[in-house]
């Protein structure tokens, strides 16, 4: 389906050449229609391709591609024997198959490695039990066709034989061998993480060149057991703050599961990961005999986004808006030639049942080293600083708690006043701006650190200012999406 928004001309354009370094004020230009090319992807992993392209590849082989993170366009769709992407695929992956008792494949992964080629990192699952297994598989082209290399783990063994690291499998301890992600650490080395509920999220250092696996077994465990509801991991390396982020998705992926993400970090691409609150990952797990306990792992890593919805205003269009319900299984991507992070992931909306649609928002670092999300998905905006007195105003505040939770978060209205309070709040805040479009907001006695930015209000057909901050004592985000449109 395809939305209209609207691009600015003239002073506008010319200023995001200029970056972050000059203050401007805000100006509304005659707007020029543009529109959104959307795709249904769950899971998307995405991986750039030789011609430039960025492409996703997500659960039951759906692959799209786009050349803006706006507009993109389906290369395939299902699993079946005629497709581009694994030609034959029930005859060429047949172990698979077979193992897992399934006919689809699950979350992939796909990276370029040393050797020029693209690897497909493919899992299948029975879905009602952890009988799973992993592969590769290699193609010359980002889009295939791939050839299928095999196994390389496999788990959900019968109680009676052993599992890759040569002991009894037993699924609240031993991972269920799907959701990979392969990255490359600041050494060159390649490894691998995955994992999804049961026995925890595990990693493994690989082959740089061949993209298999340096030893047998399971590799490390890095945090979860007994089957929290924790699936989802994607690692990236940002050489700036020297960290390790490993992002990962909370709860259940239904439009009522409370799917959320979360994040933590570490030093060395193995770990020990910590969230802002400082706890290490490796704890969060659930107690022996307990099953799915969100209460226990809502404790630990730094939420980032759950289920939420701006509210309408009356004077504003979008009057029947949708919220965003469950929204996970994210990638991310550093796009080098303009020094942007993006987030790719899948979300469902309200009163669509389980449809869902891939969105893609900017992601940033605060001063503190931890990642925010942009509110809004992206429009090609650019971060611009503004005087503080232009920022002033009415917001739509969103706080995103610690919930595991089918429940949206929704919008309450503040004020951002121009002597540098915020009204609305239960007991009074503050707010001030630094450089490089840097924001601090205190909430309720909580300082949340973050950047400010000026965006596409998507639903209410406006541009507006915005915020994204973080607390790092509570692991908390919050989001503000200005009233007004942006006018001289």
């Amino acid at each position: 389906m395809k939305k209209r928004i609207y691009f600015l001309l003239g002073t506008i354009l010319l200023a995001g050449l200029a970056g972050c370094g000059q203050k401007e004020k805000l100006k509304a230009e005659k707007p020029v229609e543009k529109e959104f090319q959307e795709v249904s992807v769950h899971d998307p992993s995405v991986v750039q391709g030789d011609d430039g392209s960025y492409y996703i590849f997500g659960s039951h082989l759906a692959v799209a591609k786009t050349d803006d993170f706006m507009n993109w366009e389906t290369v395939n769709q299902g699993v079946k024997d005629d497709n581009g992407v694994i030609p034959d695929v029930y005859l060429n992956m047949k172990e698979a198959f077979e193992w897992s008792h399934s006919n689809t494949f699950w979350a992939p992964d796909v990276a370029r490695l040393e050797d020029g080629k693209y690897h497909l990192y493919y899992c299948n699952c029975q879905g009602d039990a952890p009988v799973s297994c992993l592969g590769t598989a290699v193609s010359d082209k980002v889009d295939g066709p791939y050839v299928n290399e095999g196994l390389m783990l496999k788990s959900g063994m019968p109680a009676s034989e052993k599992d890759e690291d040569g002991d009894l499998y037993q699924a609240t301890t031993d991972p269920n061998v799907v959701d990979p992600c392969t990255f490359y650490d600041a050494q060159g080395r390649l490894w691998m993480v995955y994992g999804s509920y049961s026995g925890g999220i595990f990693i493994k250092e690989m082959d740089a060149k061949t993209g298999l696996p340096l030893e047998e077994g399971y590799g490390k465990k890095l945090l979860g057991g007994n089957h929290l509801r924790i699936e989802a991991p994607y690692i990236m390396y940002n050489e700036e703050t020297g960290y390790y982020y490993m992002f990962l998705s909370f709860g259940g992926l239904d439009s009522d599961g409370g799917y959320n993400i979360r994040v933590c970090r570490s030093e060395n691409p193995d770990g020990p990961y910590v969230d802002s609150m400082g706890q290490e990952m490796e704890d969060c797990k659930g107690a022996a005999g307990t099953a799915f306990s969100d209460a226990t792992a809502a404790l630990y890593g730094t939420k980032l986004m759950g289920s939420y919805k701006f509210l309408w205003k009356e004077g504003e269009e979008g009057e029947n808006r949708e919220g965003y319900l469950s929204p996970g299984h994210n990638s991310c991507i550093y796009q080098e030639e303009t020094g942007k992070y993006f987030m790719i992931y899948h979300t469902r909306f309200e009163n669509r049942g389980e449809e869902h649609e891939v969105r893609v928002h900017q992601m940033f670092f605060n001063e503190e080293g931890w990642p925010v999300i942009a509110p809004y998905r992206y429009t090609e905006e650019e971060l611009k600083e503004y005087p503080a007195k232009e920022l002033a105003g009415g917001y739509k505040l969103i706080n995103h708690g610690r919930e595991i939770s089918a429940e949206m978060s929704e919008s309450q209205e503040i004020q951002l006043t121009s002597k540098g309070e915020i009204q609305g709040l239960e007991e009074e805040g503050t707010w001030k701006i630094g450089d490089n479009c840097s924001i601090e907001l205190e909430i309720d006695g909580k300082t949340y650190k973050g950047i400010y930015l000026k965006q596409w209000d998507e639903d209410g057909k406006k541009y507006v200012m915005t915020f994204t901050a973080l607390n790092s004592e509570t692991g908390m985000s919050v989001w503000g999406s200005g009233l007004n449109a942006i006018e001289e």
